[in-house]
């Protein structure tokens, strides 16, 4: 899909996510809220595999790109989704910053924000993912 970064996992779900989790609060990132799509399907008795979502960021980053553009705003925080698919690999997904700088026609105002946030992703995501 467009846009979209697919990393395989060598970790379950919740395992991606809390290491995830603790590599963005490592570097002086928020976590802002954590969502277990799976718990919230099980209270309506509706059958999901393992997936999750966590929403992150820093707001000296986000701002510059909302200052750019604040439709922006719609795509931030940052955000992962860890999920595991129908032969139970895991995979952690998230928006690439250079689609989310296409989408909202950010200028070379944020250019080396856009660059240094998509920076950041690469490491803590690739970092989460891997043994």
């Amino acid at each position: 899909m467009t846009g979209l970064k697919n990393l395989p996992s060598d970790f379950s779900v919740k395992e991606t996510l809390d290491r995830l989790a603790a590599l963005v609060s490592s570097h002086g990132l928020t976590v802002f809220i954590r969502i277990d799509h799976r718990a919230n399907a099980d209270q309506v008795d509706l059958p999901l595999r393992p997936t999750e979502v966590i929403f992150f960021g820093n707001p000296k980053a986000g701002t510059v790109l909302m200052q750019d553009k604040q439709t922006a705003g719609l795509d931030l925080p940052m955000k992962a989704l860890a999920w595991e698919d129908e032969n139970g690999k895991v995979w952690l997904t998230y928006n690439e910053v250079e689609w989310i700088s296409q989408r909202h026609e950010l200028t070379d105002k944020s250019a080396s924000m856009v660059k240094a946030i998509e920076d950041g992703m690469t490491m803590v995501c690739n970092s989460a993912t891997k043994k």
